[in-house]
């Protein structure tokens, strides 16, 4: 029986021949190489154990044929479009937000033509990524500086690895948060060489909480924007622009996790506060980080806006380099930006 089971096998073709087939030679034009070769190398070995399982004849060169056609054309990309039913416009696991129609043309644009993404047009010599959304986010919130990374935690990542490496960070206790993917704050600053130093309660802090934690070991003043919680009742906390009093006097940035980046007021539209970009720029944040993907519209990116004397800190760090966007994130956050010119 063995031996008649070792025949079938061998009578099986092998996949330079399923591959030569007429059916097969215009199944490959159509889609490629690759995917045709990789269904029929599925096929055989499924049609190898069914072989061996069920001791049957093995199909004829026309059914395999048939069955690897079936596959390629049934045969979907593992990131897919989905409808999304869940009453949450800004899933998180279900791609954040969509990108505007209106910035379709630009993205093919760059996508699929050469750019100047390192290249200084004027002098023909190379030039610098980060140039590219100078402009147009220092007129959207009014920074003196902006640097743009791959998201949100990234940025935060590099900020406290630019500012706060074996310093203390003050951290409101009521802002130790953690948010998807088990990405905690206490854990990012000690991560990136901080020391956490809480302050306050869970459910009040106030300015004198920040003034006797303040030592000639601080670092940075963190504060984070609790976008997705809400502690309500008996509560309190102080107002940025004490905190960024606070923060100069003692000539310590206060950084802002502003987590999902609103750039106009959306009250007009019926939907609860949410403090914008220039808000709290205006208020004296020192440096603040946000989000490209969530509120902004755009795609996943972390905005870092703030100080120049900060920001440039950063682009001088050489952990910027393993962060860094490419050039389709950066056509698209430049259309979706260039759109709230109008607002």
């Amino acid at each position: 029986m063995a031996r008649e089971i070792q025949r079938r096998l061998a009578d099986l073709p092998s996949v330079d021949r399923l591959l030569k087939t007429p059916e097969l030679q215009i199944l490959e034009k159509k889609y490629s190489y690759g995917v045709v070769k990789q269904q029929v190398q599925s096929v055989l070995e499924q049609t190898r154990k069914t072989v061996l399982k069920e001791e049957l004849l093995p199909p004829a060169i026309e059914e395999l044929c048939i069955q690897v056609i079936e596959k390629v054309k049934q045969r979907t990309y593992s990131l897919q479009k989905v409808i999304n039913g869940t009453g949450t416009i800004l899933h998180t696991n279900l791609g954040r937000s969509l990108l505007s129609k209106k910035i379709e043309e630009q993205l093919k644009t760059i996508s699929f033509s050469y750019s100047n993404l390192e290249m200084d047009l004027t002098s023909g010599k190379r030039g610098t990524r980060y140039n590219h959304l100078t402009h147009i986010l220092k007129k959207l919130t009014g920074a003196e500086d902006v640097l743009v990374v791959n998201n949100n935690a990234a940025a935060i990542m590099l900020i406290l690895d630019t500012l706060a490496t074996d310093k203390e960070v003050l951290v409101s206790r009521g802002e130790l948060v953690e948010i998807g993917g088990s990405f905690r704050i206490p854990e990012v600053i000690t991560e990136t060489g901080g020391k956490i130093r809480e302050v306050g309660t869970t459910n009040k802090t106030h300015i004198r909480d920040y003034q006797q934690a303040l030592t000639s070991e601080t670092g940075a003043i963190l504060k984070v924007h609790t976008s997705n919680y809400r502690i309500i009742g008996f509560t309190e906390t102080p107002y940025l622009s004490e905190l960024a009093l606070l923060a100069q006097k003692h000539q310590v940035p206060l950084i802002n996790d502003l987590g999902s980046g609103l750039l106009i007021d959306m009250r007009r539209f019926g939907l609860p506060y949410e403090p914008t970009v220039r808000e709290v720029i205006e208020q004296g944040c020192d440096v603040v980080s946000f989000s490209g993907d969530k509120l902004l519209g755009g795609p996943q990116a972390g905005i870092i806006v703030g100080k120049k004397t900060y920001i440039q800190r950063m682009k001088e760090n050489q952990l910027l380099r393993a962060l860094r966007v490419d050039k389709m994130t950066l056509s698209a956050l430049e259309a979706t930006l260039e759109l709230y010119l109008d607002e």
